[in-house]
Order: structure tokens, then C-alpha cells, then sequence
């Protein structure tokens, strides 16, 4: 469907603005030769494109950047960080002169990559490649659904909180095959809102990317479901003309287009002025070199003996981006005021998602698990918890990476996410009425493209797949941790407890892995009453993401508050006591996680036998726990007691920091087997009577 543009028919531009984009040059050259390091060709090159999307394209102000309204800007190269932050400066959001020339440099406000929270006017961490293009159609999505849950009478693309994301991407972003897995995400949602730059100069570290990548990527976009153009400033190879008018052109015919996410393909040369350097590997990722700098400010009429030169008629120029941006938001505010007077219930919504907050009664809705020996599944619970939030939380949606019926991922009374109203097999779609998402067999897909969503900040999303396939999307799972990113991943068949998949499919090293990321919080409930806490807790929780891991065999639901057995208050501290020794100080205390946690049950029986009198901790986020004061701790781990046992079922790295020297650890360190999940505990010794025979070694080593 194409519509009419939003944007002006004609392109305003003058000598002005063409002086600005050559100051973005001579900028992008300097900041880098300053430090020495980075990346200054693609800025060159991409200086028209960037300056054309933030002066003459989107809808932001800089006074305010993150109007709920704005257009969302993704650089996914993030290596060409410094094209990101000349147009910040340059605008009016936040940055100067100054902090141009600290580039790269402790401290500062442009480091290497851009970083989200760290500089106004950046609004998601790249770098890894292909992370960006994700990212943008996360926020694309993230769009629709703003527009669903705020102002579904309006229109789509007429409502008060509709806006464009727009994307630059690189050479190697498209190689990433994350950025494969998201835009074909982005096709089947024909995500009308989404523009995407592909800045195809042929460069790479390795020079000609020839060597390695020589699909038609239009080709592959257009197979994607994209609407695809062309702009050849290289005009096949023969002569070097940055035609703005016409790359103008082709994002106005993309903003008409509706029912299609864009892609532009704009052929540029890397470097572009620069004498010697234009077109070369070198010019990718070092400085130019103070001769070639001298010479391409001389071709740009710069004198070549000043540094970082600002017209002051370029900077009194762009900066008027704060009035047209104060109008804009002036505009919109009082748009706003009608549609809250009209809906102050929404508005009252808006303003709770703004502060990241829980509504009220939360906990209320929530449900408990009757104490039951045969037990639960854990990822079995979690399903009946999401689906009970969700008519209190509209905030809230997520899916799975094609095993929702596994991960129990689907909000049963929601439609799923699709581009129309629409029945396809068994599920039915809506564009904006949508809550459960579809990623297909694309985990690291997935996780960029809830980076993304998490990043919009108005939701909380959640996604799905099993834990042993968290390695598929660990790249995006890590810039979530870098960038605090509030995402809930649901990561079932934690164990070699899914049993007869065996051990392609059963996690050994992943929960010591995960740990080992900073930022991530890693939950392993021991039951469903536990599941229950631990969402509640990641909920309230807006500055990390969340790793759920979670069974597929039954657990036994603990009966809390009855024969010594605790509530699950203490599961937001990460570790508390589930039951206690029968004295004041135990003999020893076990430890244990998720599945594990019942085996340390049914060892403190034995151990009592023998008359060692034991507690059992029951730890399902050592990062929660870590995050206790001193004295918390030592409540549940006396630093008195030395004899200690962990158990869970999964490598033993991380564990003699909680034990201790005179510690014994029950753990697996080989990979799996098929066959039923109890034979497989019983053949690797994580049983009740191992953890049992451990104790009883690490009491007799403590009392020798």
C-alpha cells in the first residue's frame, strides 16, 4: 500500500547545507587523527545521508529525546560512531565541540560504540554488527503496539504516538546473519514504519568485500517481503556524485509505502573526498594520517592548518534543529492534551509506563500452587503466571522462537502479532490488538530484536527458546546486559532433566556461562510457588535483563508455611533458607538450585538420620543474593558453618566461592545422555544420596 508522504515534496537544500556536510567530514577526519584510532571513512562517506536523516528527514527535539513521539534513529554500524555524535553536536542535543574532540577517550560522552544511557540522543548500544538492524525492527514493532495499547481508534500511522524508525546499516551488518534472521522477521510483519540505509561501499577490514559477500542483497530484501530502491551515488563505477535530491527521493517514497518495511541501497565510495585513502581498507578502521587530512581539507575548501573548524553560519544553521524541534513537540503537546482529556485512562497508563512502574494490586493477580509431591514443571508455571498478569499488565508481550507449546510462552486471550487482521493456521493476528510474537527459528534474531523493543521502553517483552540454545543468541543477550536492558528471556529445558533429547539438547556449561555475563540475571526457581516470586521480581526490576531457567519435568511444589518450610519472600533476595536445621546452627547447610533444590530436600532427611542436622538454601539468583548486605548474607551462609554443599545439575565453576575450601560440590562435568530423566540423575550421581554422602564429607573434613 502507498500512501502520501509526510514528507515535503521538494528537498530544501542549500549551500549551507552542503558547507555542513563537508564540516561533518573535516570533523569526523580530525576527531579520529586526534585520538588515533577509529573510523573515520564511513563518516566521510555517510556524511550527506546522516546529515539529510537528522536536518531534513525526522521528527525529534533536541531539547527532548525521548519525546514518546519521535522518530527513532538506529546507526547499526556502530563503529562509525563519530557520524552519530557530529549530528548530536551539530543538532543541539547535548554534545559540543569538546566532546568531539574526546573522542574515544576516558570519560567522555562519545566512547568507540555508541551507548545507550550514556549520550542524549543515542537510543540503543551498537557495535556488534548486524545488532542495530535488529534492534530497528524491534522498535518498529515496539511502535505498532505503543499504537495498540494507547490509541487504537486512531488510524495506523494517524495516531498520537506513530512515528518512523529509520536504520543505517553497513556492508557488515548485512553479513551478520542476525540481521538476516530480524529483516525477514521485518518482512513477514511488513513493518511500514521502518527505513533502513544500506550504506553498500564495498570495505571491510579486509578490504574489497568481494572476497566474501557478493549476493544481491537487494535481491534478498525484495525475498524478504521489502520494498527495495536503489540510489547509486557511484553511478556504476564511472563518476562520483552524492545526489541527496535523489536519495531524498527514495525515503520520501519509502515513508508512503505501508505495507512494506524499506530498503535503500545507497552505493557510496568510503573516504569519499580524501585523495588517496577514498575507497580503501585503510581508510575503514584507522586515522587517515595528517597529510591526507591536510589534502582532503583542501579539496573541501577547509584550510588545512586549523583543526576542528566550525563555520560559525553551519553551526547557527543546523542548531535551528531546536526551534522546528520545539514546534514539533509544541504540536504534539497539544494533540496530547486532547487525546488524554479524551481518554484519561490511557493517559494514566502512558504515564505509568513512562515511570516503569508495576500497577497497584500486581502481586494480587498473581497466582499460588497448592503444595503437591508429583509437582510441577517450572516452564509450566511460568505459562499460567504470564497468562494471569496479562490482563493487568497490557505492557506485556512476548513469544517464543517457534516452541511456544514448549517454552508455555502464549497469552492465550491476546491475538498474535501480524500485520493484518488475519487467520494463519491455527492463530489469529492483529497488527496493534497483538501480544504474542512469532521470531520462527531465529533465537539470536529474536534477542536483538527485544533489545529493541526494551529499548522503546514502554513495554516489557519477554521471548522464549530452550536454555541450551541461549548459546544461538548469547550476542544479543549481552548487549542486553551491557545496556540494561529490562528483557525477560524464558529458557525452559534447563536440565539434563528434559531427558530423552539428549545431549545436544541438554544444558551443562550454560548456567556458570550465563553467570559469568555481567548484568545478567540468571533465576532458577526450585518450584512453581518460587516462579511466581521470580517473576513478580523481575518485573519490578528495570535495569537488567532476566534469564529464566526453567524445567520441563515436574518439580514438587514445597509446602510453604507448613513442616518448617519457608515462604518465597526470600526468593527477591536471591537465597534464603527453604527449611532449617532442627537446632540453631546446622552441621552443614546445602545449597541448591532450580530441580536440585528437592534433592537437598530429601538429603537433609537422610543427613538427619545419622543425626547431622542440616539446612537447605534454596538459591535461585546468585546476582540477587550478591546484591545483599553483609549481614543478609550471613544469615543464610554463617560464615561459622563451613561445611557446605551445592547441587545442581550443570558444571561446578562458580561453586566454591559459595561452598568454600571445605565445601563439596555435586555437579555434572561431561555432557548428557538420552533416555528417561530420572535414569540419567541416577547414572550422573545427582541424586539425594550423593549430595547426602557429600555432606557427611565435608561435616567430617570440618570436624577432623
Amino acid at each position: 500500500m502507498t500512501e502520501k508522504s509526510a514528507l515535503p515534496a521538494t528537498l530544501e537544500w542549500t549551500e549551507i547545507d552542503d558547507r555542513a556536510v563537508d564540516t561533518v567530514r573535516v570533523l569526523a577526519m580530525d576527531a579520529v587523527q586526534k585520538v588515533g584510532n577509529g573510523h573515520p571513512g564511513t563518516a566521510m562517506s555517510l556524511a550527506p545521508a546522516a546529515y539529510l536523516l537528522f536536518q531534513k528527514v525526522m521528527r525529534h527535539d533536541p531539547a527532548d529525546p525521548e519525546w514518546v513521539a519521535r522518530d527513532r534513529f538506529v546507526l547499526s554500524c556502530g563503529h562509525s560512531s563519530i557520524s552519530l555524535y557530529i549530528q548530536l553536536y551539530l543538532g543541539g542535543f547535548g554534545l559540543e565541540l569538546d566532546d568531539i574532540k574526546a573522542l574515544r577517550t576516558w570519560g567522555s560522552k562519545t566512547p568507540g560504540h555508541p551507548e545507550l544511557g550514556h549520550t542524549a540522543g543515542v537510543e540503543v548500544t551498537t557495535g556488534p554488527l548486524g545488532q542495530g538492524v535488529g534492534n530497528a525492527v524491534g522498535m518498529a514493532l515496539s511502535g505498532r503496539r505503543i499504537h495498540g495499547m494507547l490509541d487504537s481508534e486512531a488510524a495506523a500511522g494517524q495516531g498520537l504516538f506513530d512515528h518512523q524508525v529509520y536504520a543505517i546499516a553497513s556492508d557488515g551488518d548485512l553479513e551478520e546473519g542476525v540481521s538476516s534472521e530480524a529483516s525477514s522477521i521485518a518482512g513477514t510483519q511488513k513493518l511500514g514504519n521502518l527505513t533502513l540505509i544500506y550504506d553498500r561501499n564495498r570495505i571491510s577490514i579486509e578490504g574489497n568485500t568481494d572476497i566474501a559477500f557478493t549476493e544481491d542483497v537487494a535481491k534478498r530484501y525484495e525475498a524478504y517481503g521489502w520494498h527495495v530502491q536503489t540510489v547509486d551515488w557511484t553511478n556504476g563505477g564511472t563518476d562520483y556524485v552524492e545526489d541527496v535530491p535523489a536519495l531524498y527521493a527514495a525515503i520520501r517514497k519509502a515513508h508512503g509505502v505501508t505495507d512494506q518495511p524499506s530498503l535503500i541501497v545507497l552505493d557510496t565510495v568510503i573516504a569519499w573526498p580524501a585523495p588517496h585513502a577514498q575507497g580503501t581498507e585503510a581508510a575503514h578502521g584507522s586515522a587517515l594520517g595528517a597529510d591526507e587530512v591536510a589534502a582532503t581539507k583542501k579539496v573541501l575548501g577547509f584550510d588545512p592548518d586549523q583543526t576542528f573548524e566550525v563555520p560559525p553560519a553551519v553551526l547557527e544553521h543546523t542548531r535551528q534543529l531546536r526551534e522546528r524541534g520545539s514546534a514539533w513537540g509544541a504540536e504534539w503537546d497539544e494533540r496530547y492534551a486532547a487525546w488524554s482529556a479524551a481518554h484519561p485512562e490511557s493517559a494514566e497508563l502512558l504515564h505509568r509506563l513512562k515511570r516503569r512502574e508495576m500497577p497497584v494490586g500486581l502481586a494480587d493477580a498473581l497466582p499460588t500452587f497448592p503444595a503437591d509431591e508429583k509437582g510441577v514443571a517450572t516452564r509450566s508455571a511460568s505459562g499460567k503466571i504470564i497468562n494471569a498478569l496479562a490482563p493487568v499488565l497490557p505492557e506485556l508481550w512476548g513469544g517464543s522462537a517457534d516452541l511456544a507449546g514448549s517454552n508455555n510462552t502464549t497469552i492465550t486471550s491476546a491475538p498474535s502479532v501480524g500485520p493484518e487482521v488475519a487467520e494463519v493456521g491455527e492463530w489469529s493476528t492483529d497488527p496493534h490488538a497483538g501480544r504474542v510474537l512469532h521470531f520462527g527459528i531465529r533465537e539470536h534474531g529474536m534477542g536483538a530484536i527485544m533489545n529493541g523493543i526494551a529499548a522503546d521502553r514502554l513495554t516489557r517483552v519477554f521471548g522464549g527458546t530452550f536454555l541450551t540454545f541461549s548459546d544461538y543468541m548469547r550476542g544479543s543477550v549481552r548487549v542486553a546486559a551491557l545496556s540494561k536492558l529490562p528483557v525477560t528471556y524464558v529458557w525452559t529445558h534447563d536440565s539434563i532433566g528434559l531427558g530423552e533429547d539428549g545431549p545436544t539438547h541438554q544444558p551443562i556449561e550454560h548456567l556458570a556461562a550465563l553467570r559469568a555475563m555481567p548484568g545478567l540475571d540468571v533465576v532458577r526457581p526450585a518450584d512453581a510457588n518460587e516462579t511466581v516470586a521470580a517473576w513478580h521480581t523481575i518485573l519490578t526490576r528495570t535495569d537488567s535483563p532476566a534469564a529464566l531457567a526453567l524445567t520441563r519435568q515436574n518439580v514438587p511444589v514445597f509446602p510453604r508455611g507448613e513442616d518448617g518450610f519457608q515462604s518465597t519472600e526470600g526468593v527477591a533476595r536471591g537465597a534464603y533458607v527453604l527449611i532449617d536445621a532442627e537446632k540453631g546452627t546446622p552441621d552443614v547447610i546445602l545449597i541448591g538450585t532450580g530441580s536440585e533444590v528437592q534433592l537437598a530436600v530429601e538429603a537433609r532427611t537422610l543427613l538427619a538420620a545419622d543425626g547431622i542436622d542440616a539446612r537447605v538454601v534454596s538459591m535461585p539468583c546468585l546476582e540477587w543474593f550478591e546484591e545483599q548486605d553483609e549481614s543478609y548474607r550471613d544469615t543464610v551462609l554463617p560464615p561459622t558453618v563451613k561445611a557446605r554443599v551445592s547441587v545442581e545439575a550443570g558444571v561446578k565453576q562458580g561453586w566454591r566461592e559459595i561452598v568454600g575450601d571445605n565445601g563439596r560440590i555435586v555437579s555434572i562435568e561431561h555432557y548428557g545422555a538420552s533416555a528417561d530423566y530420572a535414569r540419567i540423575y541416577t547414572e550422573f550421581g545427582i541424586t539425594g544420596q550423593a549430595v547426602a554422602d557429600a555432606a557427611r564429607d565435608s561435616v567430617a573434613v570440618v570436624t577432623a
